[in-house]
């Protein structure tokens, strides 16, 4: 069983390192989960925990992940998802090299949920999703090159689909043809950071998760 790793714990919330191979929340099917990791980890302070699930990473993802505590919190973090007032940061290793250095991705997206993926398609429709994404190299190793994104929108599976769509399947991601081999249950994604506005305050907290540890990750600049 992994062992959970705690970034940041405070009476509101906790915040965590999830590891690929888990789903975020528990399931009759998953005997472990980030979710029953945290329920157990909190037990330890309370008989009866409360846990709000503020977002979700894929299976195959690892990095930050904030669970709430208490009802009111979950509210209060919903609130900031949908005023867009979180940030996340991914860190993707892809295997061929991007034709620039940094750029915006602004697509079209379509959740196919007979095969479990997203399809980018090139014309609006009423299926489509618009997806917006910015990304820039930070550095290359043996394995491939260290990008850093930042999504400006939350759709399904949009990094994994938007890169693939330009030649750069993230390692590791055989669903959007990536032919590189990497660990069960993983690809080379990964949440970096997660910054949040404080509401009613010009103040925000950043949270970071260390990168996985094997060779692939072995970049002088992370």
């Amino acid at each position: 069983m992994p062992k959970l790793e705690v970034i940041h714990e405070n009476n509101d919330y906790i915040v965590v390192n999830k590891t690929a191979g888990l789903i975020s929340e528990k399931s009759p099917y998953e005997t472990v989960t980030v979710e029953t990791q945290v329920f157990n980890h909190l037990l330890k302070q309370k008989r009866k925990p409360y846990i709000g699930i503020i977002h979700r990473l894929d299976r195959v993802t690892s990095g930050v992940l904030i669970l709430a505590k208490k009802k009111s919190i979950l509210v209060d973090f919903n609130n900031l998802f949908s005023s867009r007032k979180v940030q996340k940061t991914y860190l993707a290793i892809v295997k061929n090299k991007p034709a620039k250095n940094k750029g915006n991705l602004v697509d079209f997206l379509v959740k196919n949920t007979k095969e479990k993926r997203a399809e980018i398609v090139r014309i609006k429709s009423k299926d489509s999703l618009s997806c917006m994404l910015s990304y820039q190299v930070m550095g290359k190793n043996d394995f491939g090159y260290l990008l850093e994104i930042k999504p400006k929108t939350g759709r399904f599976h949009q990094i994994r689909a938007q890169l693939a769509n330009i030649g750069l399947p993230i390692i590791g991601d055989a669903k959007y043809g990536s032919d590189q081999e990497y660990f069960p249950l993983s690809i080379c994604l990964h949440a970096w950071k997660l910054t949040y506005e404080v509401s009613g305050s010009k103040e925000s907290h950043t949270f970071e998760a260390q990168v996985p540890k094997n060779v692939f990750w072995a970049f002088k600049c992370i």
